[in-house]
């Protein structure tokens, strides 16, 4: 269950990172570790945020993304995943290594920011529906 969990952040957050895949195709990235996860997770609870403030998101995703960070293990070190999380806030999705703005992800995938958001939003309801009650 633990590992579904964390699969679906990391997926939900390579969301964001298809308009990467656009510029280049690099060799397949390796599975990130769990500070990476983590930070990841950070980096899109932030992203929420910066979502909700623009009134794109309601407060569901927000505490699916919070109850699914309960899940991850917290590093020694927050330093990078607190780092993460501010640039989420700010709009910029950070995950597997790469930034960009949530904007230039939109205009990539030739949609906007606040389909981005819906998106990002309901997959992370989704993933919510796996948790257990909480």
């Amino acid at each position: 269950m633990k590992h579904s969990i964390i699969a679906a952040i990391v997926a939900s957050s390579a969301l964001a990172g298809a308009a990467f895949a656009q510029e280049a195709a690099p060799a397949a990235p390796a599975a990130p570790n769990m500070e990476e996860t983590y930070a990841s997770a950070r980096n899109q609870l932030g992203v929420l945020e910066y979502c909700q403030q623009a009134g794109f998101v309601g407060d569901e995703p927000i505490s699916v993304q919070n109850r699914m960070l309960e899940l991850i293990p917290a590093p020694g070190d927050t330093s990078a995943a607190d780092a993460a999380y501010e640039k989420g806030k700010a709009g910029t999705v950070s995950a597997m290594g790469t930034e960009q703005s949530l904007a230039d992800v939109a205009s990539a995938q030739s949609s906007s920011e606040e389909a981005l958001c819906k998106q990002i939003g309901e997959l992370v309801a989704q993933a919510g529906s796996q948790l257990p009650p909480g």
